[in-house]
């Protein structure tokens, strides 16, 4: 899913389609309340499908400018809680997978977790 948002950023798209699974949905819901998307919905026919509304500025600018992705199936990364606290939460948002669900970096630092790296957004 990471591959598609960027992509349909790259090419100027407003809509793109996704197939729906729950760690997707919470991707999404992450982007949302930061302000990254202009919204989600699932069809109401076809329940396995999400469609996704990309924003830009005004000037025609995406939202997202790099969306990367830090843990690999073949390098997976991990940060404890004191580990997190080093980082910096000004220049970049990270999203990490923590054991209660997908949460910020600001989340993280607030509730004290640790967890896997997934994405990287500026």
């Amino acid at each position: 899913m990471f591959a598609n948002v960027k992509n349909g950023q790259m090419a100027k798209k407003s809509v793109i389609l996704e197939s729906k699974t729950d760690i997707c949905e919470s991707f999404l819901k992450i982007l949302w309340d930061e302000g990254f998307i202009s919204g989600y919905r699932i069809f109401a026919q076809n329940t396995s499908k999400i469609e996704i509304f990309l924003k830009y500025s005004r000037t025609g600018k995406p939202a997202i400018n790099s969306l990367k992705c830090l843990s690999r199936p073949g390098q997976r990364l991990y940060y404890s809680a004191k580990q997190i606290w080093k980082l910096d939460s000004s220049k970049t948002f990270i999203i990490f997978s923590t054991n209660q669900g997908l949460k910020t970096i600001n989340e993280c630092k607030k509730n004290r977790l640790g967890g896997e790296p997934l994405a990287v957004i500026n």
